[in-house]
């Protein structure tokens, strides 16, 4: 009975041997299944990484609407300078259009002596006289021929208006030492006249020695009637002149002279005995100052400054706009590492 009983238990040992040999792989896959179950328990945060993922997306958030505010600023920036550029332009434009007058000053002690032309008419020259220091002596025998000491010139030439009528003008050399304060005194005298008013006219030109050395003279005449304006001095009072020299340069670069003029009039007091139906005329010419004039319309546009205001303007562009490309490929970047970021935690919490 006993020998029975062993034989039954070796046999089922025999049995379980068998059975493992011949399914060897169910072990195997028993393991795995253990491996897998433990593998897939979560890990707390704290075992993952140092930071939290909410943490990190704050982070994240906070740089990109950063950059974005830096690229609306910079894009302002962009539109100030367009608008920079466009006043500058708009601005050289109205300056090449509307020059601005400049006058300069320039002293000088002798003048180039002017030329003093008269159109007496019926009238006669008494006298004429250079003076100094704005000294004039009483006259003597007025009304009476006297000493003529300037330089005289008597020419006849046809009216450059009408080229009919033929006109006589007496050419006096007028004062040239503006330190010394030079004049020249002149006495007129007419007879009788049928007129209302008795005054001879006048007209100064810039150079007398031009007038003496031209060829032409009375094509000379004509050009300066042509060109300067004429005044006229009264009869029965002294006419004194003072004379400033004005120069104006146009933009051909050819130069224009003109002639400003004070006047002062004082009334002359006949003392000769006998009534007299005649007029007396005295004038007096003397510069008012050293200074010469000069006119000339210059463009303050400077075509060199505006240049290196759009160079640098440009150049602020140029930065701008690779600073706005440097951030866009920045946001692009976190963005693209935060989606990375954000699948791979995905994929392993699955």
């Amino acid at each position: 009975m006993l020998k029975t009983e062993v034989s039954a238990s070796y046999q089922e040992l025999s049995e379980d041997v068998e059975r493992v040999s011949e399914n060897p792989t169910d072990e195997r896959e028993g393991e795995m299944e253990v491996h897998e179950d433990a593998s897939s328990v979560i890990l707390p945060d704290g075992e993952l990484g140092t930071t939290t993922p909410s943490l990190r997306f704050s982070k994240t958030c906070l740089k990109n609407v950063f950059s974005v505010i830096l690229l609306f600023m910079y894009l302002l920036l962009m539109a100030v300078a367009v608008f920079l550029v466009y006043q500058t332009i708009s601005d050289f434009r109205e300056k090449l259009k509307h020059p601005v007058m400049s006058v300069t000053y320039k002293e000088v002690s002798l003048y180039d002596a002017p030329g003093i032309a008269f159109y007496p008419g019926k009238a006669r020259l008494l006298s004429c006289k250079h003076h100094y220091y704005d000294h004039i002596p009483p006259l003597i025998n007025p009304g009476q021929p006297g000493h003529i000491e300037c330089t005289t010139q008597r020419i006849n030439y046809t009216d450059p208006f009408t080229n009919q009528t033929m006109k006589y003008a007496l050419v006096v050399q007028g004062p040239r030492d503006v330190k010394k304060k030079e004049l020249v005194f002149l006495q007129f005298h007419l007879n009788e006249t049928d007129q209302d008013f008795s005054a001879i006219d006048y007209l100064l030109f810039s150079s007398f020695q031009e007038f003496v050395n031209s060829p032409e003279k009375e094509k000379f005449m004509k050009d300066c009637e042509s060109s300067y304006s004429s005044w006229k001095f009264s009869g029965g009072f002294r006419t004194w002149v003072k004379m400033s020299l004005v120069k104006t340069k146009e933009e051909d670069g050819s130069e224009t002279v003109e002639f400003k003029q004070e006047t002062s009039v004082v009334n002359y007091i006949d003392q000769r005995t006998k009534p007299r139906s005649d007029q007396l005329f005295f004038v007096v010419f003397e510069w008012k100052d050293p200074f010469i004039q000069t006119v000339q319309d210059i463009i303050t546009a400077n075509p060199w400054n505006m240049i290196a205001l759009l160079c640098g303007i440009f150049l602020a562009l140029f930065k701008a706009a690779d600073f706005a490309k440097l951030s866009v490929k920045w946001m692009i970047k976190i963005r693209k590492r935060h989606l990375k970021r954000s699948r791979q935690v995905m994929n392993h919490i699955s």
